[in-house]
């Protein structure tokens, strides 16, 4: 048994945005925690770096939307913490033909619980829109609490938070191996840990991470061209013109969403809500995996839909998500070893959910009763699949 002044009460594993909030939460409760990243901070290689992300309560699943309540609160708490703004209101407006059945889910979610919300119809939309073109009877329902996180600003107040509160982050250090037992031994390429429980929240490293341990999640890791469009004219879809974020739900077979103006001087960003399959130790070669069909969506998408956007991106960066089959995330203990924790596969919506996913870990990691049902994010519903196993 480790000496007392050498256990950790928790290491994580990972310092995205999940692995940050679950130490933030953990160092809040008092405990004495270590956040590991293989990366020197910042950096941008994995998937919660870049200057924005969409906020949302809509959801087609009533417990995100009940878990966005509580991530609202939190992500204000933290913005009051940290002394800068880290979100703007923009509302959120979804698009699809009047029959699309995700969107009539939406809608009843947002009625049955009591946000505000607005559907249009399609002559609706044009009047509220007159930047945008319609061609194919679409109608809209406006998230009125969507809008934009300030992404690199939140990481950094929460990273800010842990120190304040006490936690210990340790940064350009891989881990190499784990070690199962009461303690768990975490070996870096620096040294080695112990502690009375592990939380592991490393992306789209998490697999191999997990496969040592006895355990092959059904994580497929894709790598995301993220694409800003320049404005013909500047500001014409900018948040000062009263313009939202957006969702193309009936852009078939993946959503097509975007982000007014505001990161870029004049430049907007659109993204396939969608990439393709990458190592993520390669994930820093470009021109192997830029996929000219995933552009090429996007080019006709903003010429048909965007009159005043060059349809050409202007930037293009990278991201990677980690998705599930069902795109749900993985909160759940070690099937085997009780005191290693999983947070994984959040496929590509999972920053806005960050706060509440921490807390949900910290809890898990504490053997506490989690605030949540964790049914729809137990690592058994993929024992069907044959993948997920000991």
């Amino acid at each position: 048994m480790a000496a007392q002044k050498d256990l950790w009460d928790v290491i994580v594993i990972g310092a995205g945005v999940q692995g940050c909030f679950t130490a933030y939460h953990l160092a809040k409760h008092g405990k004495r925690v270590l956040l590991l990243e293989q990366f020197f901070l910042p950096h941008s290689r994995g998937s919660s770096h870049g200057q924005s992300r969409i906020i949302r309560k809509v959801y087609s699943q009533d417990f995100y939307t009940q878990m966005m309540n509580e991530c609202y609160q939190m992500w204000a708490q933290l913005e009051k913490e940290a002394g800068t703004p880290l979100h703007r209101n923009t509302e959120l407006l979804l698009l699809g033909k009047k029959e699309n059945l995700e969107l009539k889910t939406m809608e009843a979610i947002l009625s049955r619980q009591g946000i505000e919300h607005q559907y249009l119809s399609s002559e609706e939309l044009k009047q509220h829109f007159p930047n945008l073109r319609f061609t194919r009877g679409e109608v809209g329902l406006l998230d009125k609490t969507g809008g934009v996180l300030y992404a690199d600003k939140a990481l950094k107040a929460i990273q800010d938070g842990i120190h304040r509160f006490g936690g210990t982050v340790h940064d350009g250090e891989k881990v190499i191996e784990i070690r199962p037992g009461d303690p768990v031994t975490v070996k870096t390429t620096s040294r080695s840990y112990q502690a009375k429980s592990l939380v592991i929240t490393a992306g789209p490293w998490s697999k191999k991470l997990l496969q040592p341990l006895g355990i092959d999640l059904p994580l497929q890791i894709l790598l995301i061209n993220v694409c800003y469009w320049r404005e013909k004219v500047p500001g014409s879809y900018s948040v000062s013109q009263a313009f939202p974020c957006f969702m193309f739900l009936d852009q078939a077979p993946h959503h097509i969403y975007g982000l007014p103006g505001g990161e870029y001087p004049g430049l907007v960003k659109i993204c396939l809500h969608h990439g393709n399959n990458v190592d993520p130790e390669e994930r820093d070669y470009p021109m192997a995996f830029t996929h000219v069909q995933d552009v090429q969506i996007l080019r006709h998408f903003v010429k048909d839909y965007f009159p005043d956007l060059k349809s050409e991106p202007a930037i293009m960066e990278r991201c990677m998500y980690t998705n599930t089959p069902d795109k749900h995330f993985v909160l759940d203990h070690h099937p085997k070893y009780d005191n290693i924790v999983i947070g994984a596969g959040f496929s590509g919506h999972g920053f806005k959910l960050a706060p509440v996913v921490g807390k949900i870990l910290c809890e898990l990691s504490m053997k506490s009763v989690p605030s949540y049902d964790l049914a729809p994010f137990r690592i058994s519903r993929f024992s069907g699949l044959g993948k997920a196993h000991l």
